[in-house]
């Protein structure tokens, strides 16, 4: 018997780009109608207390076809306050992801079962575990980057997948769209 289950940090689908490629299609595609958003590297660069345009015009293609939720282990009302509020957007904040107590609150505030919602986050030590552990549809992104540390390799991320694959989760190419078929979700 093992210890951990390793299917709990494996994502339903690894994207393998930025948010910003996370198309209406993708979403209806996986019959989703809700979105939980990481903030930190997902919509914006930790560097950042302000969405780009780019991410603003996401925004808008993507509540077309699904409700959104902010949620951050981030601790700063400040920061993720504006983010929130130029986004229009409703959030949470100090989730304390892998934690499940936040995302069941967005989950609810949208009126929507576990399988209409994915979590969408770019680590799979928080993001990943948290939304396998409620038995939402996962969606794990590459990072945004800020432009002045463009060449910085995100080292805790890359551990987290070292780690995940050690255990035995299966990531396939983390560079390539990569969808999970037949992921049992637990209870």
């Amino acid at each position: 018997m093992a210890l951990f289950n390793a299917n709990l940090l494996e994502p339903d689908l690894i994207l393998g780009k930025t948010i910003l490629h996370l198309s209406p299609e993708i979403i209806r595609q996986h019959r989703l109608k809700g979105l939980i958003l990481d903030v930190d590297d997902t919509l914006v660069s930790m560097r950042q207390s302000h969405a780009s345009e780019d991410v603003l015009q996401w925004i808008t293609q993507v509540r077309r076809v699904a409700d959104i939720w902010l949620v951050s282990n981030n601790l700063s009302q400040k920061r993720i306050g504006r983010i929130a509020a130029s986004l229009e957007l409703p959030y949470l904040l100090g989730a304390k992801k892998p934690s499940r107590k936040k995302l069941r609150k967005a989950m609810n505030a949208m009126d929507l079962r576990p399988q209409e919602v994915a979590m969408v986050g770019d680590r799979l030590f928080t993001d990943v575990l948290a939304g396998n552990r409620l038995g939402l549809f996962t969606i794990l992104v590459e990072p945004m980057i800020d432009p002045l540390v463009a060449t910085r390799k995100h080292p805790v991320r890359n551990v987290e997948v070292w780690i995940s694959k050690f255990l035995g989760a299966s990531l396939g190419d983390m560079k390539q769209t990569f969808i999970k078929s037949n992921k049992s979700k637990p209870k």
